[in-house]
């Protein structure tokens, strides 16, 4: 009877044994599975907030959303006079241009490749499309300060750039839109060389549009994509003389022309014409224009310049001879040269001064 109960309670066991075998099976199972997804999400996480990659991404949305400031707050962004010279750049670099105001639209950011160099250095390549033009950079991060167990990062090298800027023509010039005067640039302030370049700060990357929009000036612009971080990007813009100035320039050597031939003298003063005769003059000469110079303006380096232009001018003088007493009316053309400094002052006026040559 023992017996037969015995083995009944055996029986009964097995089951039960095989239940518990699988639920430990499934509580393994489920415990992977839940390993697994938090070693996923741990690794999104770190992908999407922690990573290098990350880091260089939240510069750059920085810049597309046009915050300057936080993006030059970004760890490794800013340089100082050391960092410059250290790099062989001037230390005299104008921050003026990073800000909001000086930036262009910045969009399709795409991370191409991330590697890491021998020495821990982290390179980042993305490619964007900055204004109308479709760029690639490589930026250089390297682990910055642990905070608790979350990693951080900074630029290894700044993403600024440098712009070595030469202006001819205008001591003002606008940047994406944004006015600037040399004097508020050059570490010369306002003794500032009309002539000479400037340096100027930008982010990397960025496009920037260098134009000359004033009365005396003006120029279509010069687009630079800036790519290279801790790169010089060197830009030359020559303004042209705009049509009212030019308009301006001729009335005054009309003008000045002007005041010539009312000058009932052979030789009139301060002007680029007279004539010339070994006897006497019976009665004041009279004098004309009668082929007005065709006046244009040049760059002259920093400044302006009226170019060589032939004219013609025209006098009637009654002249006595010395030798017999006769008297002989002389009507002549008498061809010159006009020429021209032209100055733009500290007040954005212009000081014009027309000279010139006789020809004969």
């Amino acid at each position: 009877m023992e017996t037969a109960d015995a083995g009944a309670r055996s029986a009964a066991a097995l089951p039960r044994r095989r239940g518990l075998a699988l639920d430990l099976t499934l509580l393994a199972v489920v415990g992977v599975l839940l390993i697994a997804a938090i070693a996923a999400g741990a690794a999104a996480i770190y992908r999407e907030f922690y990573s290098p990659t990350a880091f260089v991404e939240r510069y750059l949305s920085l810049l597309a959303e046009g915050r300057a400031a936080d993006a030059l707050a970004v760890p490794g962004v800013a340089v100082d006079s050391e960092e410059l010279e250290a790099a062989g750049l001037p230390t005299t670099a104008s921050d003026a241009l990073l800000r909001p105001a000086a930036l262009a639209t910045l969009t399709e950011i795409d991370i191409a490749e991330e590697s890491v160099r021998e020495d821990g250095v982290v390179l980042i390549s993305v490619t964007y499309r900055a204004g109308a033009y479709d760029g690639s950079t490589t930026f250089e991060v390297q682990p910055g300060p642990q905070i608790g167990v979350a990693p951080t990062w900074r630029f290894a090298r700044s993403p600024l750039a440098l712009m070595d800027l030469s202006v001819s023509g205008s001591m003002t010039f606008e940047v994406n839109g944004f006015e600037l005067d040399k004097r508020q640039v050059s570490p010369d302030g306002v003794d500032a060389d009309p002539a000479a370049p400037v340096s100027l700060l930008v982010f990397s990357p960025g496009i920037y549009s260098v134009s000359v929009d004033t009365a005396i000036a003006a120029t279509p612009g010069v687009a630079v994509l800036s790519d290279s971080p801790f790169a010089v990007v060197p830009v030359q813009v020559q303004a042209e003389a705009t049509t009212a100035f030019v308009e301006v320039v001729r009335q005054r050597v009309q003008e000045f022309l002007d005041g010539c031939v009312t000058q009932d003298v052979l030789q009139p003063t301060a002007c680029p014409f007279g004539f010339v005769v070994q006897d006497r003059v019976v009665s004041p000469p009279a004098w004309s224009m009668i082929q007005q110079p065709t006046v244009d303006v040049v760059p002259d380096g920093a400044a302006w310049k009226i170019p060589e232009t032939p004219a013609m001018a025209h006098i009637d003088v009654d002249i006595r001879s010395l030798f017999d007493g006769s008297v002989d009316h002389v009507s002549q053309d008498v061809p010159f040269v006009v020429s021209g400094t032209i100055t733009v002052l500290p007040d954005g006026s212009a000081s014009i001064v027309v000279g010139g040559y006789p020809t004969e």
